[in-house]
């Protein structure tokens, strides 16, 4: 099957109800266009204003001596102010009469009359209105219907001014000219001086995990993590031209973008399986990859659950982009097309203030629901707390014993109103995890992109974090993995690994840095950790050091060594090591606990005969690394890593591994440029 793209995407969506509401304002801009366009009045001037004060006091602020102490700022300034000074002694008039910097009765291709002292010739009687009727209704004289025909400037400093006016005057017997008409100022020329892009994009720094002796911390402890929202962000970067910043690159999460055919349960009462297998690291000949797969259970779709769904839509004014709000809005349209009629929907918004725009709705009712999703608009700031709030109110308003309580928030960066600081939005979130209401987190958008913050609540609300940038990736949350998107099969899920210094000198975990839990967090119920949804499959790999390997980093202790002839007969001493698994079942919280021995008897002799997906997610895994900058691959080039994923690609009915291998290449001629 090829893969999808935004317009197969688009093509099979409905289109929208029409908005009456935008219906009339195009019809009304529609009709002033025609008027205008087709007016007969002949073009000049109306009649004088009341002085203003507004040119002299913003000319003084420009020309501060304090803001102006720097030349290269004077010189930036001097045409764009020049221009709206210009704008405003032209358009306000402030000389009460004419203004002297523009003839507009000039005759169409005629030369530009020189600028005299000489007041400008009063219009005649008939053509004046009188002043008594403006006076009355505000105490100024004002035009009624004021704008100005393009015309050269007679005056040189301002003969490049920005704005271009034009002007329609009143004349007897036109009845439009009594209505006002705003004016009408053509786009101003580019800016010589393009504007540098605004980054606030917040994101968590963290350092790469090192090596670690066996025999001195010989227990590895981590939360699974099914988020994928590093991958989205690091293909947005290389698509346009960028490579991605080390932070933004979170391996585990490239690796378990993609979807993998583990060995799953036979039936829902295991929720997942796991494999441990060994096989040669492919960037290093002396050490090797412990590779542990998880696969939950995938719910039939005749037995998905009911769900009570809460959109917390982002509506605050940096969501006016096409990349946020009007993707967003199409995003969710692809959800509610899957949506049953045992399904409930309920929207808020945040912008300011909090405000529910759809009250619980079932999923039969579709057209009423887009609608709501269709009359979104941005503006104001952002009360993402109060929203977080008011969305929680909902779902628990709702709760569907049984089913499936999520709140799935879609925002671009920061709550700025409220409780804005992640420390406050976790503990909101953590007051709420045991209410049995899940939360998916969104991202939409770069600039104002808040990943630090989005990731704090994700990983401590029975949450999941995914980046959209296209409405492919929309499609492919949403509508390919709606099942793991939405019903979780088990929460809390905590891997253990304990090393066996007899056989491993050393060890590395590959990614998981955000994810590290405390050697006791493991046996903790209280502890919060990933959740697993349906037909998930999860990825974890270490980089392990056998013993006596040349590639041993670390020295060994001169006094407490490790035997290496197992003559103490130590229990499992042929062992690599011993992986643990904890999990809850969603409504329960009580942990569950699978243990699974890491033997030679697992080992898989070459690279080559690992199985294609094992290969794909190492490849994967590469590639995070090195763009990251991790000193294991520094030698591995972009070449190799091509060339692995390519022989592993197999089955790729949405085109994911295809795209893989297209930002690997991008990553390759960007790396060779810097």
């Amino acid at each position: 099957m090829m893969p999808r793209d935004e317009l197969d995407i688009l093509r099979d969506q409905r289109a929208p109800s029409p908005d009456e509401a935008a219906r009339r304002r195009a019809l009304s801009a529609a009709m002033t266009a025609f008027d205008e366009k087709n007016a007969s009045a002949p073009q000049g001037s109306a009649k004088p204003q009341r002085p203003s004060t507004r040119p002299t006091s913003f000319w003084s602020r420009i020309m501060d001596r304090r803001f102006l102490s720097t030349p290269a700022i004077a010189s930036i300034l001097a045409l764009p102010a020049a221009g709206y000074a210009a704008y405003i002694l032209v358009n306000e008039n402030p000389f009460g009469r004419q203004s002297p910097f523009v003839d507009s009765r000039l005759e169409e291709g005629a030369a530009p009359k020189a600028v005299t002292s000489e007041p400008a010739a009063a219009p005649p009687v008939a053509e004046r209105e009188d002043p008594s009727r403006d006076m009355a209704s505000g105490g100024e004289a004002t035009e009624t219907l004021r704008s100005f025909d393009p015309v050269p400037m007679a005056v040189a400093p301002l003969a490049e001014a920005p704005a271009r006016l034009m002007t329609r005057q009143a004349v007897p017997g036109d009845r439009t000219a009594s209505q006002p008409r705003p004016s009408a100022i053509l786009p101003a020329p580019a800016d010589p001086m393009p504007a540098i892009e605004d980054n606030r994009d917040r994101i968590q720094g963290f350092d790469t995990n090192p090596v670690r002796s066996a025999l001195e911390n010989p227990v590895s402890t981590f939360s699974i993590d099914v988020d994928t929202a590093s991958y989205a962000f690091v293909r947005s970067s290389l698509k346009r031209g960028v490579l991605p910043r080390a932070d933004t690159v979170r391996v585990e999460e490239m690796v378990n973008y993609f979807p993998y055919d583990w060995a799953g349960p036979q039936d829902a009462a295991t929720p997942f399986n796991t494999t441990v297998s060994v096989m040669p690291t492919p960037w290093n000949d002396h050490t090797k990859l412990m590779h542990v797969a998880i696969k939950g259970f995938d719910i039939p779709p005749a037995a998905n659950p009911a769900s009570n769904l809460v959109f917390l839509i982002d509506t605050s004014g940096s969501m006016n982009q096409p990349d946020k709000l009007p993707l967003l809005k199409n995003a969710f349209h692809l959800l509610v097309d899957r949506l049953s009629e045992n399904d409930t929907v309920s929207i808020v918004t945040y912008a300011g203030s909090a405000g529910t725009v759809l009250e619980p709705t079932k999923g039969s009712e579709k057209d009423k629901i887009r609608a709501a999703l269709d009359r979104l608009e941005a503006g104001g700031s952002t009360a993402g707390e109060a929203g977080l709030r008011q969305a929680y109110r909902l779902a628990e308003q709702s709760f569907v014993e049984g089913g499936v309580n999520r709140v799935m928030l879609a925002t671009d960066g920061d709550f700025n109103v409220g409780q804005a600081s992640d420390e406050d939005l976790k503990r909101l979130i953590v007051s709420r995890r045991d209410s049995g209401v899940f939360l998916s987190v969104f991202g939409f958008g770069q600039g104002n992109y808040n990943d630090q913050m989005m990731q704090a609540i994700a990983q401590n609300g029975n949450g999941t974090a995914a980046y959209i940038d296209t409405l492919a990736e929309a499609e492919k949350t949403l509508v390919q993995e709606a099942s793991s998107t939405l019903f979780p099969i088990a929460k809390d899920v905590k891997i253990q690994v304990e090393f066996n210094p007899e056989t491993i000198s050393e060890y590395r975990l590959i990614g998981y840095e955000t994810r590290a839990l405390n050697r006791e967090d493991f046996n903790n119920d209280r502890v919060d950790a990933g959740d697993i949804g349906s037909g998930h499959s999860v990825t974890a790999i270490y980089e392990i050091t056998p013993r006596g390997s040349p590639a041993q980093v670390i020295d060994d202790l001169r006094y407490g060594e490790a035997k290496t002839d197992n003559a103490t007969g130590i229990a499992h001493g042929d062992e690599y090591a011993f992986v643990k698994i904890r999990y809850k079942l969603p409504d329960e919280d009580v942990s569950k606990l699978i243990e699974t021995p890491v033997t030679p008897a697992g080992e898989i002799a070459s690279f080559e005969a690992a199985s294609q997906d094992q290969r794909f997610s190492v490849a994967v895994a590469a590639f995070g690394q090195k763009l990251r900058g991790a000193d294991q691959t520094a030698g591995f080039g972009y070449d190799r890593i091509l060339e692995i994923a390519t022989a592993a690609r197999g089955a790729d009915p949405y085109g994911y591994r295809a795209e893989f291998l297209q930002l690997v290449r991008l990553a390759s001629a960007l790396d060779a440029r810097r």
